[in-house]
């Protein structure tokens, strides 16, 4: 939260601006991955904040994917709200 609270004032903004939030939801370690669902998890609870969470995987038809793309593929390929299966490496 430290973090996101540093962005958010980099940029001016707060909590209250942000309506959904994107997760990749991996692959990745563990503890990283629960610990950012975590998080996101309870700014969904005490904001009411969307979130959705992906793999770029979920976009194989797509090319060149970029991080700006994601909320516009998620709407295309009816990615689901508020969906978490996250990808562990070994």
């Amino acid at each position: 939260m430290i973090l996101i609270d540093d962005f958010l004032k980099n940029n001016k903004t707060s909590l209250d601006d942000i309506s959904a939030i994107y997760v990749n939801r991996g692959p990745g370690s563990f503890a990283g991955i629960r610990n950012s669902l975590s998080t996101i998890k309870a700014l969904f609870l005490t904001k009411k904040i969307d979130y959705y969470c992906f793999s770029f995987d979920d976009f194989k038809e797509s090319d060149a994917i970029k991080y700006i793309d994601v909320p516009q593929l998620c709407k295309k390929y009816k990615i689901k709200k508020n969906l978490i299966n996250p990808i562990y490496l070994s």
